[in-house]
């Protein structure tokens, strides 16, 4: 056999055993996929907002129509619908800017799903909402007139958290050396969990056959978290109370089992952008050994950026 034919038929052998290896699909990689999830299952973001440049404009004349529009990324990992986030503008004299502008659109206008990211979508998705005003009256013999629009993203938004953690239902009749895990470390969870709020560390703690879990939830986003029960369909300035603010939804699940958990209502309240939660489970057993601590957080959010903008009276 010649020494091309040769080669190619090794290449073609290489070719068909590589395909046949076990738990590669769609010809990725294992350590491909294993890489995607990890971008997907982590990050601090969730829904982010930017004003396309010009739209609307600096400088407009009083009888032109104002435009404005506004590019949505869900850049978490929480898909959202119709109901689940909206675009407000809010800062301008409403007796000025009429119509178009004061009624809130939903963030997947026009897609139903604004879908957040995935191993096949590692960006997650993405709309534009238009927002026209055709009318603008200035006073009379008021040459100008100067609001700073505020765009707000306000957003349901849900994360999930898995921190391993280590149990020892017998901690003091086997020295540290010879079990599987040490609970006294502790999990710190970094880079967040694909979303803006979810758990930063995680302390263990043992007291017999009993499991305690000191939880922290913080907000690692730029924006503020909103009670998971605030109608962000009505979430402009005016219509926020104080005690809408800075609540989380949870439940906490120790493999299967459900625990015990303080704050009782599974609300927790943040200060300062975190704020605690105190589980125990029963954990029986002989032996050292290492578990998923499950952590659903339910919540809202909101986002804003801002651009000001002159309306000038038509020069006649």
């Amino acid at each position: 056999m010649r020494r091309g034919s040769l080669i190619v038929v090794l290449f073609i052998s290489l070719f068909v055993l590589s395909a046949c290896q076990p738990g590669v699909s769609g010809g990725e990689r294992p350590l491909e996929t294993a890489a995607a999830l990890e971008r997907v299952k982590t990050g601090t973001q969730g829904v982010e907002i930017e004003i396309v440049p010009n739209y609307p404009p600096e400088t407009i004349y009083d009888q032109n129509e104002l435009i404005s529009l506004v590019d949505v990324k869900n850049v978490g990992n929480d898909d959202l619908d119709l109901q689940d986030c909206f675009i407000h503008i809010t800062g301008f004299d409403k007796n000025i800017i009429r119509g178009g502008l004061e009624l809130p659109r939903s963030c997947a206008e026009g897609l139903n799903i604004l879908e957040g990211k995935s191993v096949y979508n590692l960006d997650g998705g993405f709309n534009q909402i238009e927002f026209r005003s055709p009318n603008i009256a200035l006073p009379f013999g008021i040459p100008n007139y100067q609001p700073r629009l505020n765009f707000l993203a306000c957003y349901n938004y849900h994360t999930i958290a898995s921190p391993q953690v280590c149990i020892d239902p017998l901690l003091y009749q086997v020295s540290p050396q010879q079990k599987a895990c040490d609970y006294r470390k502790g999990v710190n969870v970094g880079g967040g969990q694909g979303g803006p709020v979810g758990i930063s560390h995680v302390g263990v703690d043992m007291v017999g056959n009993r499991a305690i879990f000191d939880i922290t939830v913080s907000n690692f986003g730029s924006g503020q978290v909103l009670s998971p029960f605030t109608n962000i369909q009505a979430c402009s300035d005016a219509n926020l109370q104080r005690t809408d603010f800075d609540k989380v939804g949870y439940s906490v699940r120790l493999s299967d089992s459900i625990g015990n958990c303080n704050p009782q209502d599974n609300i927790v309240r943040l200060s300062n952008g975190r704020g605690k939660i105190v589980c125990s489970f029963d954990v029986p057993g002989t032996s050292a050994y290492e578990t998923l601590l499950l952590i659903d957080l339910d919540y809202g959010y909101i986002n804003s950026i801002s651009k000001s903008i002159n309306v000038i009276r038509t020069p006649r």
